[in-house]
């Protein structure tokens, strides 16, 4: 249970994995009642581990989503996570005797996904924290590439952009994008300054955004999203007649590689500012890579933009 930055690194590092994760994870990060509802009635909570993460330790949405499962939150089966300052949930961690983890108050919540905040729920997913962050140190040696995120980061303010499209065909990678989506509005979005991020799926969105996206405005750099991975599943279109003979038996994922090589042979021709970041591997190391380059790119975006990274006043 938690809003932004304190529950999107868990829930990227989930979508991501989830083949490899065998327990059943269920994340509340929006006031739905819906959902809660649903959740009350299909769940045995009395089985359920109840894991509360705020940094204030006041954030309203946590406490009203935490609230409606008061009757389940007991010191076997509760953690929470908050600054260790008088607030409601340390509070209530202290008052109840339930197990409190002191977040970090150096460390904002979108850039929290290293630390307890991100690697306990990774732990409880069964998964080895270690190895999110075991490469980190090569890629912080690795001066041609930071020197070539530096590059990159100059090209794109030099481009004058205002939109980042976060353009991706690997579903899997979705919360990854929305994670992003935090990183880059609420770091960069300040003193009139900044960039719109945009969460994009395709191919789908080649039929609803794509002429915006060509012939708009040029005001957008694309960050495109692709994979490498094989996958079995064959199209088998024969039912459809010889019209669309040229689908059967090609390979699912291949389609998806052309649309996704004809959109940036596309935007290449209409000079629209682009980079491609192709996964090769769904595993730990693959996605601890990825949080920190763009944790990096980030903070650099905010020295050439000249604004203050870490802070999120309009928020507060």
């Amino acid at each position: 249970i938690g809003m932004g930055g304190s529950i999107l690194g868990s829930k990227a590092i989930h979508s991501f994995l989830k083949n490899k994760i065998k327990k059943k994870i269920i994340f509340f990060d929006n006031l739905d009642q819906e959902h809660l509802l649903k959740v009350k009635k299909e769940n045995n909570l009395k089985k359920t581990l109840f894991l509360i993460i705020s940094k204030s330790g006041n954030t309203s949405e946590t406490i009203i989503n935490s609230s409606i499962f008061q009757n389940f939150l007991k010191k076997k089966n509760t953690i929470v996570i908050s600054e260790d300052k008088d607030n409601a949930l340390r509070n209530f961690a202290k008052n109840n005797n339930i197990t409190f983890i002191r977040h970090n108050q150096n460390i904002g919540g979108r850039y929290s996904v290293f630390s307890d905040v991100g690697m306990l729920p990774v732990y409880l997913m069964g998964l080895k924290p270690e190895n999110f962050k075991k490469n980190i140190p090569n890629l912080v040696k690795n001066k041609k590439l930071l020197l070539n995120e530096i590059k990159k980061a100059k090209q794109i303010c030099s481009k004058k952009s205002k939109i980042l499209v976060l353009f991706s065909y690997i579903p899997e990678l979705d919360n990854f994008l929305f994670w992003c989506q935090q990183l880059f509005a609420e770091s960069l979005g300040k003193s009139n300054r900044g960039f719109t991020p945009i969460v994009s799926s395709a191919p789908k969105d080649h039929h609803s955004l794509l002429q915006l996206y060509l012939d708009g405005p040029k005001d957008k750099t694309f960050y495109v999203f692709s994979s490498q991975e094989k996958k079995k599943l064959k199209i088998n279109s024969k039912i459809f007649g010889k019209k669309v003979k040229f689908l059967n038996k090609k390979k699912y994922e291949h389609v998806k590689q052309s649309q996704k090589n004809a959109f940036i042979k596309t935007i290449k021709e209409k000079n629209i500012p682009f980079e491609e970041i192709s996964i090769r591997r769904f595993d730990e190391d693959t996605i601890g890579k990825l949080f920190f380059l763009f944790i990096f790119q980030t903070i650099v975006f905010s020295k050439i933009l000249k604004v203050n990274a870490f802070d999120q006043p309009a928020v507060e």
